[in-house]
């Protein structure tokens, strides 16, 4: 047998408990110990040797073998312990973090992937560490039923000794059970994997101007991962795909989602996927997806989509087909995924994505964000304003968001930041709506410079997506600068 897994101690663990129920004996070997502590079958070859020579009922662990699965003597030796094994009441495991199985092997070895921990292995885990702590009075270990199911979630995706030392410096930094420093060691394993990145919830909801509808949905979905939601039958939700105007907070609504279900964020550059050596695109995508896994339940999102996966249709053509075949397994896995991974996709081309993308099963559902209309063009100027430290009653926010017709939430932001350059350069002085008017004023918004590519984005999402705002934005052949208009 071929077992693959990172967790030595928690593999040995239940090898000797099954050697204990079956009457057998575990004999282990390292390059550095040899076979069952003996110095002189250090050598793979000599170990394999004891091995053969080995009385029955014996299992032998050989750990981290593979970096010699590639001398031809070693292989040969493998294939020549097979005969003699089957024969026998021997087991050789062969235990290693990584796969590498020459060819000559394959029909003969089985390959086992030893899984993470499961939510009651990492109870018991805590719980251990609760009782080892509970005399201490300077740590807080009381946790309700809620937020101990909150910690259990936050660390799935670790291994026993990862959430062991994590639990442990949550104690000794916040004398409590911390989730964000729990997040946070995932965020170690997402860099060391090097193709996706993880962001920190930093934007909350109340952060994203307008939305009402696609908040309301998220609402209701926040609990989706809990045993609780388990336990009613609701299946946990597969994605969302997010298209509409550039600038309007769709990657934006991708943070706030991670910090309203604080749950980790990872963003996958589908750029990192294409690599130069033939073969490496495929195993980069399945990279990225058991990274994925291995730290869930978590968000994947993937900016701008069309960008990343266009030329599907062409790939056979212009790169041999490795694009088709790196969609063709995401296509895969969103469909068929088990594990709690929820895709936000954003994309600003709807023309340029692939029909197989939209349909449903792969995505929940299909939101657009529009241009915000004026009550969601208000909330935004507060946010911003509030947000860099004025006070909102000293401003008018009607005649502001009366004024901004046709801008997006990204060019709303740059009004105030502009205005308060103005206002800084003349002497810090306060920031007025004076200087934000004549921002509006000579700014030329996106929705006038690519209005007819807006106005057809606009037509497609009329009956085939759900708007994310109850607001309807103005028409974009309105007067922008007439004040009776606005």
């Amino acid at each position: 047998m071929y077992v693959v897994s990172w967790e030595e101690r928690r593999v040995e663990e239940a090898l000797r408990e099954i050697c204990q129920r079956r009457g057998k004996k575990l004999v282990q070997w390292t390059i550095t110990s040899g076979l069952g502590g003996n110095i002189g079958a250090r050598d793979p070859i000599a170990a394999l040797d004891q091995v053969l020579s080995a009385p029955d009922q014996s299992v032998f662990l050989l750990k981290d073998f593979h970096p010699f699965m590639t001398d031809h003597v070693v292989i040969r030796k493998l294939r020549d312990l097979v005969y003699a094994l089957k024969t026998s009441y021997k087991t050789l495991i062969l235990l290693s973090p990584m796969l590498k199985l020459p060819v000559e092997l394959e029909k003969e070895i089985t390959v086992v992937d030893y899984q993470l921990p499961t939510v009651t292995d990492l109870d018991r885990l805590l719980e251990g560490i609760i009782q080892s702590v509970r005399g201490n009075s300077q740590v807080d270990v009381r946790l309700t039923n809620d937020q101990r199911e909150q910690v259990l979630k936050a660390a799935s995706g670790l291994t026993s000794n990862e959430a062991e030392n994590v639990f442990a410096k949550s104690l000794v930094e916040k004398r409590c059970f911390d989730i964000d420093i729990i997040l946070g060691e995932k965020e170690q394993i997402i860099r060391k994997s090097g193709i996706l990145e993880y962001y920190r919830a930093s934007e909350a909801f109340n952060d994203v101007g307008g939305m009402d509808l696609l908040k309301d949905w998220m609402n209701q979905r926040t609990a989706s991962f809990s045993g609780k939601a388990k336990a009613y039958g609701l299946p946990e939700p597969k994605g969302i795909l997010l298209l509409g105007v550039q600038g309007c907070g769709k990657s934006l609504t991708a943070k706030a989602i991670a910090s309203l279900w604080r749950l980790p964020l990872l963003r996958l550059d589908v750029g990192r996927i294409f690599a130069g050596i033939v073969g490496s695109s495929e195993e980069n995508m399945r990279k990225a997806i058991a990274t994925a896994e291995s730290v869930a339940p978590c968000l994947l999102w993937i900016d701008e989509l069309e960008k990343g996966f266009s030329g599907t249709q062409s790939s056979g053509i212009s790169d041999g087909g490795t694009t088709s075949r790196v969609f063709g397994t995401f296509l895969s896995w969103m469909q068929d995924k088990k594990a709690p991974v929820f895709v936000i996709a954003t994309s600003n081309d709807v023309s340029a994505l692939p029909p197989e993308l939209m349909r449903k099963g792969r995505f929940d559902e299909i939101f657009f964000v529009d241009l915000p209309a004026l009550p969601e063009r208000k909330e935004i100027f507060t946010i911003h304003l509030r947000k860099r430290g004025r006070e909102v009653s000293n401003h008018d926010v009607d005649l502001l968001a009366r004024k901004a017709i046709g801008f997006s939430g990204a060019e709303i932001e740059q009004v105030v930041v502009s205005a308060m350059y103005t206002s800084f350069h003349d002497g810090a002085r306060v920031l007025t709506d004076s200087d934000m008017l004549e921002v509006i004023k000579v700014s030329v918004p996106l929705s006038r410079t690519m209005r007819e590519g807006i106005a057809e984005l606009r037509y497609w999402a009329t009956d085939r997506a759900r708007p994310v705002a109850s607001g309807e934005a103005e028409d974009l052949d309105m007067d922008y600068t007439d004040d009776d208009t606005a």
